[in-house]
């Protein structure tokens, strides 16, 4: 086993997840303007994926118990690549559903499937590693919204940025595989696994499913944030997720070094404070340069909370890594997936900063409940 060269082959698949996720993120505009739809039938959009995610994930600890994380990403990620490559060929809106349903299910199992390998890196390394690898998690969706604001200027169309793309993170991923651990399975690994949190890993799911509404609304609405209520050009529009994943990314791989010298609660704590902030600087400021600057604000805050939280999901006393990871991620892979669809009501019904109003108010709830999450357990 080569420790060194299994670490750099998850990080690639740390990057092709968030690359993914920020191409079909930075095209939701398009989506919008191709199917005709108006926020409430985006959500719904959105909600067909999250819906994918809560159908894999209780069944997630059962499949890695029987295949390691280096055998399923391949065909993983080829789902979720060809079902990103195909979200503006079709004209039918049924069809976009499937499309997200199919992609929500898989991204949520290879998302689970990473984790878990990771969390045995970090236990084979004895030394913190989970920030670094959500940090290439936000560096490809950094490089995912930056190629197409590169990409839009020259006259390339959505469809082909959408599938170009995905082909060209399906191939890296498909030659980072080989590279994985391969393990085998624990005799932990083997027994029942959790279908719902419970016990601490309920508050973890919770506290983790108020963070990565954040982060899903950055994805699916800082674009349309930037576009529809501050009227900035689509070059400047596409920067906001860039922005918010670029912060993100400098906060995760300066995050192993704190995790190391800053408890746990207390790291938490000033994460969720300084992300509340950054979202309420976004929107109390109607202006392009405010926005972005919250929105890098928000990712630095945000940076390490899903780290910290899947961290110790993955060593709570008694749970297999993978069903801990599984069962929190069922809670925090519903906030990422529910909680656009939740602003697009909102936004629908009042507007789009009432809606994102939302991500400040649980970031909030983060900082005020680290404490209780991450105390010491026996």
């Amino acid at each position: 086993m080569n420790l060194r060269r299994a670490t750099g082959a998850l990080r690639a698949q740390f990057f092709v997840a968030g690359a993914l996720f920020a191409t079909w993120g930075v095209q939701v505009p398009g989506i919008k303007a191709h199917y005709v739809l108006g926020e409430q039938a985006l959500a719904v959009a959105m909600l067909a994926s999250g819906l994918g995610a809560v159908i894999a994930l209780p069944q997630a600890g059962r499949i890695l118990a029987r295949r390691s994380p280096r055998a399923l990403a391949p065909g993983l990620v080829a789902v979720c690549a060809a079902c990103v490559g195909s979200l503006l060929l079709p004209a039918q809106y049924g069809v976009l559903l499937a499309l997200m349903l199919a992609y929500g299910f898989a991204a949520a199992l290879f998302d689970v499937a990473i984790n878990d390998e990771a969390t045995e890196i970090e236990r084979l390394a004895a030394r913190p590693l989970m920030s670094g690898f959500h940090g290439m998690f936000s560096l490809g969706g950094m490089a995912g919204a930056a190629a197409w604001s590169m990409l839009a200027p020259l006259g390339v169309s959505p469809a082909a940025h959408l599938a170009g793309a995905a082909a060209a993170l399906g191939l890296l991923s498909l030659a980072a595989a080989p590279f994985m651990l391969g393990r085998a399975r624990h005799a932990s690994d083997r027994q029942a696994p959790l279908s719902l949190p419970r016990g601490p890993l309920f508050l973890l799911g919770v506290l983790a499913g108020l963070g990565l509404v954040g982060e899903g609304a950055m994805y699916d609405w800082s674009v349309l944030y930037l576009r529809q209520e501050l009227a900035a050009p689509a070059a400047i529009a596409s920067l906001g997720y860039a922005s918010f994943s670029g912060a993100m990314a400098l906060g995760r791989f300066g995050g192993d070094w704190a995790r190391a010298r800053v408890a746990p609660a207390t790291l938490l704590r000033a994460s969720g404070a300084l992300g509340a902030v950054g979202m309420a600087l976004a929107l109390a400021v109607p202006h392009p340069g405010a926005a972005l600057a919250g929105f890098a604000l928000m990712g630095l805050g945000f940076a390490n909370v899903v780290p910290l939280l899947f961290s110790a999901a993955g060593q709570v006393p008694g749970v297999a890594p993978a069903h801990g990871i599984a069962a929190v991620s069922a809670v925090g892979y519903f906030g990422m997936m529910a909680g656009p669809p939740l602003i697009g009501f909102i936004a629908e019904a009042r507007s789009l900063t009432a809606g994102l109003l939302v991500v400040s108010v649980f970031a909030a709830v983060v900082a005020a409940l680290a404490g209780r999450a991450l105390r010491p357990r026996a």
